[in-house]
């Protein structure tokens, strides 16, 4: 098998606050599960990620909370960051844009994009709040949607609809800082003419091609990623400002430029090469080989809200510096309701990762299955307790965890863990085999797609298979009186077992881990599950639960939690 190497990035989050499970589902589990499968298939892979701590989302938190946008971060990085690990999501690095590491990075690349003529430099009349005597940045201002006639939509983007705005396009635009009328002032910003990039884009987006030349292939791209992008190319694409007037962020590094930073669009991208130019030198590799290498994939998991900055705007800007590979593709998820309802942090409609995995303790697998079997992949999914109390009590438990102790109980009731040969099959156990051998390929095929749900309903699959091949075949029936049949029948339930245990490890690290040390197995490729993973007379641990089953009663706290 042939390595490949891949750039993996995850949307930097917002340090302004804790980790919920619409996150998660959108945007960092997926790509979890997807960077863990390309290890297990022994690829070369960055997965790079971390705190935007730029734009006016953090300063806006600062005021709301009377610190410093500096004690923002630092206390929402440090809470993310453990809670990102704790849940297992596996991280190359988990960068911070307040370094400057990143400064420098994009400073140097505005610079570079200055010298290519890709911007230009134009005075305009901006809203400014003459209470506060600053000019507004797209977060502090709020109106009426043009599009959805939603109140307080923000004036880079409408969070009820999704829709990209500008401030200018806002009814009844006020001030978040003051509630005041904004007035209008002059200003100078520099600018990106992103209609000047309308022809490539559209043969890039539609055809996966540049002059011909294949970049991606647009049949593996997601439909509704193809639209929102045709949508916006086919609208025509207006120029945006690539400055802002603020005193927090990345300065500006030329000429006449006092007082503004960069825009956070512009910044943020760019934290993906910066982090990744840090992992690589603390690793002793390369950072170039992972964003201007050609045989280079990389892939950006991201919300349906950041599409037009991952499809278009950065793309645009990676061409213009004409050193930087293209995206492969950008598997945007949709989102995820919580109990019917839209996730809401300004209305605590939430369910907050960090106390989740302080409310259920050593279940972290529970709800990454969770969150995979309902991803909003192709539109938006509802995240209900029940539903997730039913889905690990009637499949983890009840499937899974069930078939895994049952093969370890009997093998240790009748061998005593150690594993017994196979001898002569039957039609009925080959068709077994030939069925189990099919399901790495089968998940991978799955993962490769970014069928997330697809994939992980296969690996239960292959739980039912051998609770069935159990039921079926009734070993602790044949075991007086025909000990060989009973040892080829275990023999296969405890490959199936050592399969599960290497194909649940993308899913549910933490189950793949102690279903591992229960086999007692060390490192096995994925490329191996399906066949004869563990070897007659190789002596297994003693059982232990993989899934804890989860009462009403905690179920009730939960719902009375969120509707406090």
């Amino acid at each position: 098998m042939s390595t490949k190497r891949y750039t993996v990035t995850s949307a930097l989050l917002y340090a302004n606050g804790p980790l919920h499970i619409g996150h998660i589902a959108g945007a960092y589990l997926p790509a979890d599960i997807y960077v863990r499968y390309l290890k297990g298939k022994g690829h070369d892979v960055a997965f790079i990620c971390g705190s935007d701590e730029h734009g006016a989302a953090i300063t806006l938190q600062a005021k709301k909370e009377g610190i410093s946008p500096r004690e923002i971060i630092d206390k929402y990085h440090s809470i993310n960051k453990k809670t990102f690990a704790d849940f297992g999501i596996n991280f190359s690095i988990y960068h911070k844009t307040s370094e400057k590491i990143h400064h420098k990075t994009a400073q140097d690349f505005f610079k570079e994009l200055e010298k290519n003529n890709v911007f230009t430099k134009k005075s305009t009349k901006e809203f400014y709040d003459e209470e506060n005597k600053q000019f507004l940045a797209d977060r502090y201002i709020s109106g009426e949607c043009p599009k959805c006639n939603a109140a307080n939509a923000y004036g880079d983007q409408c969070e009820k609809c999704g829709s990209a705005l500008s401030p200018e396009e806002l009814i009844n635009p006020k001030s978040t800082l003051s509630g005041n009328s904004p007035i209008k002032k002059e200003t100078t910003h520099w600018y990106l003419p992103m209609q000047k990039h309308e022809k490539w884009l559209k043969e890039w987006i539609e055809k996966g091609t540049i002059e011909g030349k294949n970049y991606h292939d647009p049949k593996a791209w997601k439909s509704q990623v193809l639209g929102q992008c045709k949508s916006w190319i086919d609208g025509g694409l207006q120029a945006r400002a690539m400055t802002r007037d603020l005193d927090w962020g990345v300065k500006v590094p030329v000429k006449d430029a006092e007082g503004k930073v960069l825009y956070v669009w512009l910044d943020a991208p760019i934290g993906y090469i910066s982090a990744t130019k840090q992992w690589a030198a603390d690793n002793n590799k390369n950072w170039k080989d992972y964003w201007q290498n050609k045989d280079t994939q990389l892939i950006h998991f991201i919300g349906k809200d950041n599409i037009v900055f991952h499809c278009i705007i950065f793309p645009i800007i990676l061409k213009a510096h004409k050193d930087y590979i293209l995206p492969t593709n950008v598997p945007a998820n949709e989102f995820l309701n919580l109990e019917g309802e839209k996730l809401s942090t300004s209305r605590n409609w939430a369910i907050w990762l960090h106390e989740y995995l302080e409310d259920f303790k050593g279940q972290e697998d529970s709800l990454r299955y969770m969150l995979c079997a309902s991803a909003p992949e192709g539109k938006d999914t509802d995240f209900t307790w029940l539903n997730f109390q039913a889905r690990n009590n009637n499949e983890l438990v009840a499937i899974f965890g069930n078939l895994i102790n049952r093969v370890v109980v009997l093998t240790h009731k009748y061998w005593g863990g150690i594993v017994p040969r196979q001898n002569a099959l039957t039609d009925y156990d080959r068709e077994i085999l030939e069925k189990l051998a099919d399901f790495p390929d089968k998940i991978g095929s799955s993962i490769e797609k970014f069928r997330f749900r697809e994939a992980i309903t296969e690996l239960m699959n292959l739980a039912r298979l051998g609770n069935k091949y159990l039921a079926d075949t009734e070993p602790w029936k044949l075991k007086l009186n025909e000990e060989k049949r009973t040892e080829t029948i275990l023999n296969i339930a405890i490959q199936i077992a050592g399969s599960l245990a290497v194909l649940s490890a993308p899913f549910m690290p933490f189950t793949s881990k102690k279903l591992s040390k229960i086999l007692n197995l060390n490192n096995i490729p994925w490329n191996d599950a399906g066949g004869i993973v563990i070897n007659a007379n190789h002596l297994i641990n003693n059982a232990s639960l993989l899934f804890e089953k989860i009462e009403d009663e905690k179920i009730a706290q939960q719902l009375e939690k969120l509707n406090s």
